[in-house]
């Protein structure tokens, strides 16, 4: 089921209704509801891939309790390793069965040997990469005696399977969302105010600017080997705001749906086109992956302790590892790389922590070294958007060599429906949040509120690209 759907609009007032109206004198009942919302919800693709969220959660409910009681060592390590090794082996299997075996193919042609073997016809679980974490944090945590595993199923399912974020995320840790299950929610209108306009911003996001944005930047990376440089920057361009709108444009979804239930998850998502290196750009996107990361392979790894050596080793595992993360495909791997080779000369000179607070605290306007260096990081992470969105590495590699070509007709400009107002929506789209960097979302402000928010919802139902609804990019992930 898609936020951006018909079905969504009627499924979310039904459950809002029986949540506060017919459960409402029990936590128990609400969460016991919430799990039946969110297996529809996710069963609404498929509903066979329930089996495979029902079978991690009663894996991990159950090492959960077993890693409790287990005071040996080595026994709790191997609990800990079968945790792992089922929700790991789950994923790879769906996710990168093929890509290993099509690699592993190519390896023996490239050294002269050649055999054809049969691929597997594999659909990918929406969201496994997604829930697969939130499942490994809170085995990690139970084994680190961080969090007391809890006996309630029906809470500890309801917090593997909340669909507000369950296949898009944000990743959220048990430490967080599961005593949130255990807790009275009372409904409290400002914050169900402020979730809706949560959820107007973050539609905004994706049927305004992501969707409109994906049309065109698909028309001229489906055609980039015919068009000039120019119209090659401008589908990045494109790219980098799809991406930007679809995937934070979820995350403000999801987190305004949970405030409709009384429910609070971590920010995703802080302003990151506003960021002055690389390093602040990775603090500010997709934080929840990037902090996962950080906290479960980073710091154990041995983080930034150790020689520089030491510390930049650690760094390109947890780049390349992410970019995989992103999906079965070189050119993530390569994306993943690239990052980590535009961070490493910030680790090396100490200046990876350099930008922690907001950029242009307490001014209307940057200075110019601030719009400078924003700029720059804008343009280091655009180029690394085209190994993202392209195909194979070659197109990428083809794709950049033919931007440096310094050829500037603007071909796109004469295609036909060119929709001259995604750029303007792109600008407002900046406006808004420069002037609302250090608040959680644009219209989270009561100034000028009842005039932003009906703004935003004229700009959805005029310009909205409504024509064909399409899927969140993250769901493939």
């Amino acid at each position: 089921m898609l936020f951006n759907s018909l079905d969504f609009a009627l499924f979310l007032p039904i459950v809002f209704i029986l949540y506060w109206f017919v459960c409402k004198k029990s936590s128990k009942a609400q969460n016991i509801l919430l799990v039946v919302a969110s297996y529809v919800f996710y069963g609404w693709w498929d509903w066979r891939f329930l089996l495979l969220i029902v079978f991690s959660t009663v894996v991990d409910y159950g090492i959960g309790l077993a890693l409790f009681k287990e005071t040996r060592r080595v026994h709790r390590k191997w609990l800990l390793g079968a945790s792992i090794l089922v929700n790991i082996g789950l994923l790879g299997f769906f996710k990168y069965y093929n890509f290993f075996l099509d690699s592993f193919v190519q390896a023996f042609s490239f050294a002269g040997s050649s055999f054809e073997v049969d691929r597997l016809d594999i659909i990918l679980p929406v969201g496994i990469s997604f829930y697969t974490f939130q499942t490994l944090s809170y085995t990690i945590d139970v084994y680190r005696r961080k969090l007391e595993p809890t006996k309630n199923f029906i809470a500890f399912t309801a917090f593997v399977s909340f669909f507000p974020q369950l296949v898009a995320g944000p990743i959220e840790r048990a430490t967080n969302l599961l005593p949130q299950f255990f807790r009275k929610r009372k409904f409290n209108s400002d914050q169900a105010i402020i979730g809706v306009k949560q959820i107007i911003w973050g539609l905004f996001k994706k049927i305004v600017i992501a969707d409109n944005c994906a049309q065109y930047a698909n028309e001229i990376f489906n055609n980039y080997d015919t068009l000039s440089s120019g119209t090659l920057l401008l589908g990045a361009f494109y790219f980098a705001f799809q991406i930007y709108g679809d995937f934070s444009g979820y995350s403000d979804i999801a987190i305004g749906t949970a405030r409709l239930f009384d429910f609070k998850l971590m920010t995703n998502f802080r302003y990151p086109y506003f960021s002055r290196d690389i390093a602040e750009f990775w603090r500010r996107w997709h934080i929840s992956l990037s902090t996962w990361f950080r906290d479960y392979v980073y710091i154990p790894l041995g983080g930034s302790r150790g020689s520089k050596l030491f510390q930049v080793r650690n760094v390109f595992i947890i780049f390349i590892v992410s970019g995989f993360w992103h999906g079965a495909n070189w050119t993530f791997i390569v994306w993943g790389a690239l990052n980590a080779l535009f961070f490493i000369p910030l680790l090396l000179t100490n200046r990876n922590r350099k930008y922690t607070d907001t950029v242009a605290e307490h001014k209307v306007l940057p200075s110019m070294r601030e719009l400078v260096t924003m700029l720059g990081t804008f343009v280091v992470v655009l180029f690394g958007w085209i190994f993202f969105r392209a195909d194979t590495i070659g197109v990428a590699f083809h794709y950049i060599q033919r931007i440096f070509l310094f050829e500037f007709d603007m071909e796109i400009l004469t295609i036909e429906r060119y929709p001259f107002e995604i750029l303007p929506f792109i600008s407002i789209l900046l406006l808004f949040e420069w002037f609302s960097r250090t608040k959680e979302f644009p219209l989270y402000s009561e100034k000028y509120e009842l005039v932003k928010v009906c703004g935003v919802i004229g700009m959805i139902l005029v310009f909205g690209s409504f024509s064909q609804i399409q899927d969140f990019i993250y769901f493939q992930f």
